[in-house]
């Protein structure tokens, strides 16, 4: 995954020259399908569709200004739970653009909802729970919200994602989660 590696730095960089935006508003990333992103059937892989939304989270993070003062407390990014819905295949060269927003935060995560639309037409759905982590564990969100700025009050998580959270999250890392089928 080395080019995807290459691709996550120069849009860190990119990102820094594009107009800055709210954490709690949208980013839109245009991209274009590449070589690297297809499987044998010559369409966006599966798997590559989560991790080209890692982008469209970076790209929000990075304009907002959250990247630089997450970094600055040595926070990074981790994801938690994430699903995926799929309706049209994203084709090799077929410029198209990942939709990322906050749309929700728990006791213990903050949510994104990610789209590819190409066309006007949303191509991909997901629904990301993600947290921050320092060396010491995960970062409560109270602690987050004082750095980055409280979540607009309107900003409520839809009940759905509560449930999904709940009924499809592993234990801790810190907690036993032994493998038996």
């Amino acid at each position: 995954m080395m080019h995807l590696l290459l691709r996550t730095l120069r849009l860190l960089v990119a990102a820094r020259r594009r107009p800055q935006l709210s954490l709690w508003g949208i980013s839109s990333l245009p991209l274009r399908v590449l070589p690297t992103d297809i499987d044998i059937a010559w369409h966006v892989n599966n798997g590559m569709y989560l991790s080209l939304m890692d982008l469209g989270r970076f790209d929000l993070m990075v304009r907002s200004g959250a990247w630089d003062r997450m970094r600055a407390k040595g926070w990074s990014p981790v994801v938690s739970l994430e699903t995926i819905a799929f309706r049209r295949s994203l084709q090799l060269w077929q410029r198209y653009s990942i939709e990322t927003r906050i749309i929700g935060t728990d006791e213990k995560a903050i949510f994104f909802e990610q789209r590819m639309v190409a066309g006007g037409e949303v191509y991909a759905r997901a629904y990301i729970a993600t947290r921050l982590v320092s060396p010491s564990g995960p970062v409560p969100n109270e602690e987050i919200f004082a750095e980055i700025g409280e979540p607009p009050a309107d900003l409520v998580l839809p009940e759905f994602l509560h449930a999904w959270r709940l009924e499809n999250a592993l234990p801790g890392a810190r907690r036993p989660a032994p493998h038996a089928w």
